[in-house]
């Protein structure tokens, strides 16, 4: 047995901090390879749902510098990545991968972008990486461990009045979806103090987990958008869900500090935000 594999259900520490190392090392070399390596005159690729959900080549090559670095240190393990990776796996860990997310941004020279890496045991993320090269930062999570940032532990803000949040959220690529999500944008804005839109999932997950949010939902995420930033924001002290008494999924993703949780997750229920 490798180090790291387990026998039945244990999750060892041992495991966690290899898959946090592993996790770490590929967030930075897919990091800094997207960051020096970003072509003056980049274009799309293709795109994915609708023209304006795009891919570019450095997605793909992203994508393919991670999953190898992770295929060469633990080739049992299962792959789910935004650009097409899929493998079974047998040892029961399955990495997510977003090899760039927030896309659009790295394609306009935003800086509102990151890598983001998890990787989990059945449906529960173990370890959590989000590397963003042009904030400088990496937040990492570890089940139970705490979340960081720069390896200064993170912490929520304490819940506000719920009409004082600054809440972030961000819009699917369909119009139909689109259409729905500005509305309850526009119902939500003045019940609360303001909304921001980033344009990555993973970063604005992370935002709330070290106060620069003090909330964050959106609908129509898929894992690899979530499954890094969900842990660390828990790890941090919010609280994660979809609608009530469900766990976060592609209906809906919401994240807040108890106290400030209930009440947005119970006002995106009654503007219908989990569906289009």
């Amino acid at each position: 047995m490798s180090i790291g594999q387990t026998h039945g259900s244990t999750v060892t520490d041992q495991l966690k901090a290899e898959l946090l190392e592993l996790a770490l090392e590929a967030a930075r070399r897919a990091g800094e390879f997207l960051r020096d390596g970003r072509p003056a005159d980049l274009g799309v690729a293709a795109t994915k749902s609708s023209p304006v959900d795009v891919v570019t080549e450095m997605d793909i090559a992203s994508e393919k510098l991670i999953t190898a670095f992770l295929a060469e240190h633990r080739p049992d393990d299962g792959v789910l990545g935004e650009e097409g990776a899929s493998v079974e796996g047998t040892s029961g860990v399955e990495w997510v991968i977003d090899p760039v997310d927030g896309t659009v941004n790295y394609l306009y020279d935003l800086p509102s972008w990151c890598v983001s890496i998890a990787a989990r045991r059945g449906r529960e993320t173990l370890v959590g990486v989000v590397h963003a090269p042009m904030r400088g930062e990496v937040y990492r999570a570890v089940l139970g461990q705490g979340a960081f940032v720069n390896d200064v532990a993170a912490r929520v803000r304490e819940a506000p009045p719920f009409e004082q949040a600054l809440v972030g959220t961000g819009f699917g690529y369909l119009t139909e979806r689109r259409v729905k999500q500005a509305e309850v944008a526009r119902e939500l804005i003045p019940r609360v103090r303001d909304i921001r839109r980033g344009g990555s999932a993973a970063i604005d997950l992370c935002d709330v987990a070290t106060g620069r949010l003090d909330a964050y939902y959106e609908r129509g995420l898929r894992p690899w958008d979530m499954a890094a930033g969900d842990l660390i924001a828990r790890e941090a002290g919010a609280r994660t869900g979809g609608r009530p008494g469900e766990l976060p999924d592609g209906g809906l993703v919401v994240a807040a500090p108890p106290g400030l949780f209930e009440a947005l997750q119970a006002t995106l229920e009654e503007l219908g935000a989990w569906h289009d």
